[in-house]
């Protein structure tokens, strides 16, 4: 098959990249094609593709992309030239103009849309104003009219079927998998500690992910100010770029006398990023909407116990395995499962297997991407 996925493919957007990335190094062994076709702002960093896809960047089109995403007229003209070179189109996401586009064009290729949890209700209503113009115009009519809609768990499906008013028949449960190989042999632990100047005994509390209001910042931070007073010794390191919540959070470090407690490290990627894992004492995501967090299963391959919300994406794996702390949406609990986890040493290392055990019998990239595959045929039209 001739693959293409659409999906604005950088460091910056996190999981759905690494998604593809793991998804298509698995395909490209079974012989199928694949191409990825991204939208771009100058100083955006391109994830990189795996040996033998190909990769697309296309220029974002300002002003008009500031208001409607990924607004690209050099991506409807490489799809207008090339779209009947393939036999899938794979979007990833909604609500923007790489997931409308390939519906503009004649073309016979498999339409298939990944959610990635944009139709949570916390999603739904950030920018609801957008989203009411996307919707009355042809979201809900692009859904019904895609060949495949992949969702990645029992929320979504709910998620989805609020949305339209009915169940499409269209729809199929894929999770996301992880290439957990990756993360079978982290560096030598003491590296990120050395960097960051943190003693042995001093205690590394790991988010891993963009600076956004939907990440839960406004529940981690005044959470570890109390977890601080505690435990002084515990420090904690955002990693992740600046998605709008930056300045609100540099603000609360100052006002509360935290900067030698807290650190903003900006995004970490590669090494850097496994010697972030190598050294944590807890992994945090208190997230009010996730499709599916490619982080969270990062942390989970490298054995670093999480606390979590029950909105990462499985939820439901999570509670099956008792694989993380799942915390509630508030302060409080945050706070609760720092210093649970933080204290309890046989408990962290014990959620610690649970979660991999988790991972490694439900997440493999083999497994998951052949799934896919298998779906994929099952709607092709020729």
């Amino acid at each position: 098959m001739r693959i293409l996925n659409i999906c604005a493919y950088t460091w910056e957007i996190g999981g759905p990249a690494r998604i593809i990335y793991d998804h298509t190094t698995e395909v490209l062994k079974q012989g199928h094609q694949v191409d990825i076709l991204s939208p771009m702002t100058p100083g955006d960093e391109m994830y990189p593709a795996p040996e033998g896809a190909r990769l697309f960047p296309v220029a974002r089109t300002t002003p008009v992309s500031n208001y409607y995403r990924e607004f690209s007229i050099e991506m409807y003209r490489f799809l207008r030239h090339h779209i009947h070179e393939y036999d899938v189109i794979h979007m990833h996401g909604i609500w923007h103009f790489g997931s409308l586009v390939p519906f503009l064009i004649p073309n016979n290729a498999v339409k298939v849309i990944t959610i990635h949890g944009l139709l949570d209700k916390w999603a739904v209503a950030h920018h609801k104003w957008k989203k009411d113009i996307v919707t009355l115009l042809y979201q809900k009519k692009i859904l019904g009219k895609a060949d495949l809609i992949q969702i990645n768990n029992t929320d979504e499906e709910a998620d989805v079927i609020r949305y339209l008013g009915y169940r499409p028949k269209n729809m199929v449960i894929v999770p996301n998998g992880m290439k957990l190989s990756e993360y079978s042999n982290l560096p030598a632990k003491g590296s990120f500690r050395a960097k960051h100047q943190v003693a042995e005994d001093e205690q590394v509390v790991l988010f891993m992910a963009r600076l956004n209001i939907k990440k839960g910042l406004d529940l981690l931070l005044p959470a570890f100010k109390q977890v601080e007073k505690q435990l002084p010794k515990a420090t904690l390191f955002l990693a992740g770029g600046d998605d709008g919540y930056q300045q609100e959070t540099e603000d609360f470090i100052r006002k509360n006398n935290l900067q030698n407690r807290i650190k903003l490290v900006g995004l970490l990627t590669d090494s850097a990023k496994k010697e972030a894992l190598a050294d944590a004492d807890v992994f945090v995501l208190p997230s009010y909407s996730e499709g599916f967090s490619i982080a969270v299963l990062e942390a989970m391959t490298s054995k670093v116990p999480a606390i979590v919300s029950d909105r990462v994406g499985f939820g439901d794996y999570i509670k099956r395995y008792d694989a993380a702390f799942l915390t509630p949406l508030t302060s409080d609990g945050v706070a609760g499962g720092l210093l649970k986890i933080l204290q309890d040493k046989a408990y962290a290392q014990d959620l610690a297997n649970r979660a991999y055990k988790m991972v490694t019998e439900n997440f493999d990239i083999r497994n998951v991407a052949n799934q896919l595959l298998e779906e994929y045929k099952k709607v092709r039209k020729n």
